[in-house]
């Protein structure tokens, strides 16, 4: 919440309209002299000073500017910055997400899945406030981008940097899932979790996804599977990351969801079938109700001041206002 401390300070703006008033009704203004010079018989000389008019409007309002300035650093601005601190461990969730060209595919909504697949991660980021996440992506091989992290912020960032096609063709579910079993064997955590979001079978990679999915109910980790994709003809847009070619067209969807759905049940976990953006949201609302936990916290309040940074301005502005009127236009000061 943004405030100010000493807002009586602003009190202090009230001379600047009074100045003009009077200045406007010729009650303080400065003396002056009419002067006419002109031809015998001629017309009166005028000043074509347009430049010099703009100069010292400019002047005058950079003056008026750096007094605003003054009178807003000493009513104090602050800035009251209430943060969550969790006092005791939440779940730990891994994403793994397929990154293969379909993905591409526009047929949720008007987004494409794997932009889909992105959003419901931020959504689940925001419901799930005390959990660590992480970020495995896949497809002819697989990477950790994210290990399990509180760093929202820094979880987030890099999610945006995912693209379709940085990692081939290919999907890789069994050693996309062994990495994400890896960095949760070993986590403290009441509860752990995969969440596998993908739209084709396993066809690349050392490990069965099966043999993966074994794996994860032997070290207490519950798996998701979010099939994300319909079926016939959808279009698709993309560039290769590595080429750059721009490959843009449709696609021949053949999405079959039983061979994902079967690694769910080999890891007595749950699929759903995402072929729309309120499927999406209901698949994302489950999950985060699940894997949520009780969680100890405290709040911490921070307060951070602005007066620097306004009198910083009223600094630049009084050098910049005296070089226009005592440089520039040469008036006395």
């Amino acid at each position: 919440m943004f405030e100010f401390e000493n807002p009586p300070a602003f009190f202090l703006l009230l001379p600047i309209p009074v100045f003009y008033i009077l200045r406007y009704m010729k009650i303080f203004s400065r003396l002056s002299l009419p002067l006419n010079l002109s031809d015998w018989n001629g017309s009166n000389f005028k000043w074509k000073g347009s430049a010099r008019k703009f100069l010292s409007a400019f002047g005058r309002a950079l003056c008026v500017l750096f007094y605003i300035c003054l009178v807003f650093a000493y009513a104090d601005p602050v800035f009251h910055l209430q943060q969550k601190v969790y006092s005791s461990k939440g779940s730990s969730v891994v994403f793994v997400l397929d990154v293969s060209p379909s993905m591409a595919a526009k047929d949720i909504g008007s987004l494409s899945r794997l932009e889909a697949a992105k959003n419901s991660i931020v959504s689940m980021a925001e419901m799930n406030g005390g959990s660590e996440l992480g970020l495995v992506v896949m497809a002819e091989n697989s990477a950790v981008l994210v290990p399990p992290t509180m760093d929202r912020k820094f979880f987030l960032n890099r999610l945006k940097t995912v693209s379709v096609g940085e990692l081939g063709d290919g999907t890789a579910i069994g050693t996309g899932l062994s990495c994400a079993i890896y960095h949760l064997e070993k986590s403290r955590s009441p509860k752990k979790s995969i969440v596998l979001i993908t739209d084709g079978e396993n066809n690349s990679g050392a490990v069965h996804p099966h043999t993966a999915a074994r794996l994860a109910v032997s070290k207490d980790i519950s798996l998701y599977i979010l099939g994300v994709g319909t079926r016939g003809v959808v279009p698709i847009d993309y560039v290769d990351p590595k080429s750059n070619k721009v490959y843009s067209g449709y696609l021949e969807s053949k999405f079959d969801t039983s061979s994902i759905a079967r690694i769910a049940s080999e890891g007595n976990g749950k699929f759903f079938e995402i072929e729309s953006l309120s499927a999406l949201s209901q698949a994302v609302s489950s999950i985060s109700k699940n894997e949520n936990v009780a969680q100890s916290y405290y709040i911490k309040n921070q307060d951070i001041f602005y007066y620097r940074q306004f009198l910083i301005a009223a600094v630049i502005l009084a050098c910049l206002a005296w070089i226009v009127r005592r440089l520039l236009l040469q008036e006395t000061l």
